[in-house]
């Protein structure tokens, strides 16, 4: 049954209220997105606030709708408290990683990046990890196939569209990326630790 749990409640009400007022004073925006750190409008803070913002209303629909479906069994999980620190620190470190990407490898640049993705993607990540064998469906298609192969497409994907880029291509594949691997060094981290 599908249930929203406090952490992940809570962080969808901050992104659709974010997102409305981005609607209303579309300045908002570029005061909480992140700017390319060789522009004279980075901020440090922007690491924390872009998770918030989004470019547009599917941008924010598919990104809170995965957050929805994989969040509420990993706050389950973990607990409040380890979920919300995981997701906050995997979200920034999805922008340091394009962003180090960019500075020294000069690939998935960009000019301003917005949006939750790079934490959402690190959700399905652990999600994936922590659950290999779950089953998941397609949405109206009587198709299944265990979690940890959605984190192997999801990976390929962003390595792929990441390193390769295209011409008019506005995502953030590597932020993507980032977040997967973010993932992957938090749960080692804590494995070794015996948190789970």
């Amino acid at each position: 049954m599908f249930r929203l749990t406090p952490v992940v409640r809570n962080l969808i009400l901050i992104n659709v209220v974010v997102f409305l007022f981005q609607n209303i004073m579309p300045g908002v925006a570029q005061w909480l997105s992140l700017f390319n750190i060789n522009t004279p409008y980075f901020r440090p803070y922007q690491l924390f606030t872009y998770m918030f913002c989004h470019g547009g209303f599917f941008h924010i629909f598919f990104n809170m709708l995965m957050l929805s479906f994989f969040g509420p069994i990993l706050e389950d999980f973990w607990g409040q408290k380890r979920f919300i620190m995981f997701y906050t620190i995997a979200g920034i470190g999805a922008g340091i990683f394009n962003i180090l990407m960019d500075l020294f490898f000069q690939i998935g640049s960009f000019s301003v990046m917005l949006g939750a993705s790079g934490a959402v993607y690190a959700v399905l990540t652990a999600f994936g990890i922590l659950f290999p064998n779950m089953r998941l469906g397609l949405f109206l298609l009587p198709i299944t196939f265990k979690a940890k192969y959605m984190v192997m497409v999801l990976g390929s994907l962003a390595i792929i569209n990441g390193f390769r880029g295209s011409p008019g291509d506005s995502t953030a594949h590597l932020a993507h990326l980032g977040g997967i691997v973010v993932a992957i060094i938090f749960l080692q981290f804590w494995r070794e630790r015996g948190h789970y």
